[in-house]
């Protein structure tokens, strides 16, 4: 059962641990159940699938954008969506940005790093991160807001390497913290863990995972 895993999951990390439950590709009947059981947080990565979804199930579900959307996807969810996950360039957060405007709202984004020996996977490095925090085009964006950091670490079965890119994640995290959002109050969440390695990630210091195969079973990537 759906609600059983999430309820497993749940009782199993410490309950400063946000659980977003991927659900990408997954049909709405199985999102029911999970929200049914009293979940209420998904992930989708999948602009009109999210769009579809967030029209046809409750209106009290907490979506995240889980993927790196292109600019001209952000249309589809910029008006409800709780955390865009993946941000890396300004460009992107122009976009984003002006889609705030739009709606009336700030928008919350994370900062996506790369900290894996992976060059498939997007995201930032730390001087690239300082460029953007400090350029004028930044500080003239009023309806975004940085709400922390994320980034995926290498699929391996080496634990050490995991937790050793988990750990840089984390001092990334600490350091703009303490010098571009110390008073910043938004700037909260480190979202690093997925089913394979959330509790490594854990242990170093995450607030905030995304679990889908262990919740939901392998997605079919035919769809």
């Amino acid at each position: 059962m759906i609600s059983d895993e999430i309820a497993k999951i749940k009782s199993e990390i410490p309950h400063y641990v946000k659980l977003i439950a991927v659900s990408k590709t997954k049909p709405n009947e199985m999102i029911q159940q999970a929200y049914n059981g009293g979940h209420l947080i998904f992930g989708e990565n999948r602009p009109l699938e999210l769009k579809q979804k967030h029209e046809e199930l409750p209106r009290d579900i907490e979506w995240h954008f889980i993927g790196h959307p292109q600019s001209k996807q952000v249309k589809y969810f910029s008006e409800f969506v709780s955390l865009i996950h993946g941000v890396d360039s300004i460009k992107l957060m122009q976009v984003i940005n002006k889609e705030g405007i739009k709606h009336n709202r700030k928008i919350p984004c994370l900062l996506q790093f790369h900290i894996a020996q992976e060059t498939t996977k997007f995201g930032l490095v730390y001087s690239e991160a300082q460029q953007i925090l400090e350029s004028k085009e930044f500080s003239e964006l009023k309806n975004i807001e940085i709400a922390g950091v994320m980034g995926m670490a290498t699929y391996t079965d080496n634990n050490n390497q995991i937790a050793s890119e988990f750990r840089l994640l984390r001092s990334i995290y600490e350091q703009l913290k303490q010098t571009y959002f110390t008073n910043n109050e938004y700037f909260k969440e480190l979202s690093m863990g997925m089913s394979d390695d959330y509790n490594i990630a854990i242990d170093e210091g995450s607030t905030m995972i995304r679990v889908g195969s262990k919740i939901f079973g392998y997605r079919n990537y035919n769809q």
